[in-house]
């Protein structure tokens, strides 16, 4: 019997596809891709069952036909609509009426001679328990012959009986490199089809980067897209990929895109924190690489409630040009065992897949607890899917995937979450003081547009100490209101009046806000530098943004 192992191959080469416009194909690169070269090495080490993870179907079929004619093998496809048939030969009728999943795996154990069964979309069926035992009988009959089953799926169902059974192999999607030289292979079909190809290196690397994610159909159809509209390739080009991959999340139930287009000085304050993200923005690419950097690995941010974490979340991602992916973590958990901690790993895979990108989780206090009862009120589930989070942020590997992570109450985050080597840093982020306070009210005043110059604004900001930033832009809009009501212009005292019917939680949960400060000291960097040391409810506070 051949054991159970999960491995994790190099996308292979741009291979044959269907152009996006016109007839023909693409012309595929000399020699076997990657993947095809290590299908080939399972097949001669005789592994009788091969499981391909993958939505790139017609890619890997492509590999598998190739695989199996160099070999001098047949290959038969079989799908639950077509029937069984011979790669390369007509349909006959006698095939197209093996559908049921039973009959051909009769037909692979019955047949005679070398040869590949190549099983497609056949995961529903392998929780049966008379395919789960067909299977079985499979693995260990046709060790000793030349044929191979392989199936072809883009979900993992391995049932436990056939987890020493079964080779699984997790095909990624194409990589840089392979986009890149599909991007030549594709050239001729696009400008056969009318369009015209305008790209410098520069934006040629641009778009190549944009579409790492795809899959290399998904390329093809987006350039044919813009070849429709425009009648040209060009630096154009770049949005249309990004708006087909946030179609690509909008199909997760996990991930969302978030569209934000303001940086840094949508932030009032937080001065160490833009200081350290300035230092890390030319550290994602290959020249870092070169002088001994590593990459940045992302930051926590920790602190009281509406001082602007999420707001920073978004501004580092617009900061760095990257686009923002939101990672809800309570979205993976599913009702069927075993479900929920596969979807955590497919939620991650995605991730790296649309890399360079800044993945948000938000509110992680929340998303990940429950771990320590976890063994007693839900069979550990909670504990695995914390354990899988854990363990991708302390080994991913490369510039793909910046992390901010963003909580408010830190006792209920498991303490290995916050140990080194998983962020970068952990910041905690205060209440405003003074000149931020008169900072983050002009931020709202002129996104409003109200000039901040034509309000008193040191009074205000003296007015609301202990204001958090979510509490200042609440003191702009019902100043708004007020002014609204009576058909005149904004002024400091509808600001004033505002703030004096505002409780801030500050005093409402002041024993809870005191608590996270003294747990910040000496565990946390402080987002700001405390500019003063005493009086009022803000007092040895940093500096912070405005609502989050």
């Amino acid at each position: 019997m051949t054991p159970s192992r999960s491995t994790r191959l190099p996308a292979q080469a741009a291979p044959a596809a269907p152009p996006p416009a016109g007839g023909g194909a693409v012309a595929t690169p000399a020699g076997p891709s990657p993947l095809a070269q290590d299908i080939e090495a399972y097949v001669r080490a005789r592994a009788p069952l091969l499981w391909l993870v993958t939505w790139e179907e017609d890619r890997v079929l492509r590999d598998l036909e190739a695989v199996a004619a160099r070999l001098g093998r047949p290959c038969r496809v079989w799908t639950e609509t077509q029937g069984l048939r011979t790669a390369g030969q007509a349909e006959h009728t006698e095939d197209r009426r093996v559908r049921e999943p039973a009959a051909v795996l009769g037909r692979a154990l019955r047949d005679e001679g070398a040869g590949l069964f190549v099983l497609v979309d056949f995961h529903p069926y392998v929780e049966q328990p008379p395919i789960r035992r067909l299977l079985r009988d499979l693995a260990h009959a046709l060790v000793t012959t030349q044929r191979t089953v392989v199936l072809v799926s883009p979900r993992l169902a391995l049932p436990l009986e056939l987890q020493k059974e079964v080779t699984v192999v997790d095909v990624p999607l194409p990589s840089y490199a392979e986009l890149d030289r599909h991007l030549d292979a594709i050239r001729g079909h696009l400008e056969a089809a009318g369009g015209v190809v305008r790209l410098d290196r520069r934006d040629r690397d641009e778009l190549v980067r944009s579409a790492q994610g795809m899959t290399l159909a998904e390329l093809e159809q987006t350039l044919a897209l813009a070849v429709v509209k425009s009648g040209a390739v060009d630096r154009q080009v770049i949005p249309l990929v990004l708006q087909e991959k946030e179609q690509i999340v909008r199909k997760s139930t996990v991930l969302e895109h978030v569209r934000w287009d303001r940086g840094l000085e949508a932030l009032g304050g937080l001065d160490q924190l833009k200081a350290f993200l300035r230092a890390r923005r030319e550290a994602f690419g290959e020249e870092a690489r070169a002088f001994g950097l590593p990459a940045p690995r992302g930051i926590c941010l920790i602190g009281v409630q509406g001082c602007g974490k999420s707001l920073a979340a978004k501004a580092v991602a617009c900061y760095y040009r990257l686009p923002l992916i939101r990672f809800d973590v309570g979205r993976v958990f599913a009702g069927v065992v075993g479900r929920s901690e596969e979807n955590v790993r497919a939620a991650l895979r995605l991730a790296e897949s649309l890399a360079p990108c800044v993945l948000w989780i938000d509110e992680l206090e929340k998303s990940l607890a429950g771990a320590h009862s976890s063994s007693a009120s839900d069979a550990g589930t909670t504990a695995r899917v914390i354990s899988t989070i854990l363990t991708w942020l302390q080994e991913r590997q490369g510039p793909g995937v910046y992390v901010v992570a963003t909580a408010n109450d830190i006792t209920r985050l498991p303490p290995e979450l916050l140990r080194k080597g998983r962020f970068d840093e952990i910041f905690f982020v205060d209440l405003p003081e003074g000149g931020e306070r008169e900072e983050i009210l002009a931020i709202h005043l002129a996104r409003r547009e109200r000039p901040p110059e034509d309000f008193d604004l040191p009074a205000v900001a003296r007015a609301t100490d202990g204001f958090s930033g979510a509490e200042l832009e609440e003191v702009v809009i019902a100043g708004l209101y007020e002014a609204f009501a009576g058909r005149r212009p904004l002024e400091t005292a509808d600001l004033l009046a505002a703030a004096a019917q505002t409780v801030p939680l500050s005093a409402t949960l002041a024993e809870h806000v005191l608590a996270i400060r003294a747990w910040a000291e000496g565990r946390a960097r402080r987002a700001s530098t405390p500019r003063r040391a005493g009086g009022g409810a803000a007092a040895g506070a940093a500096p912070v943004a405005g609502a989050g």
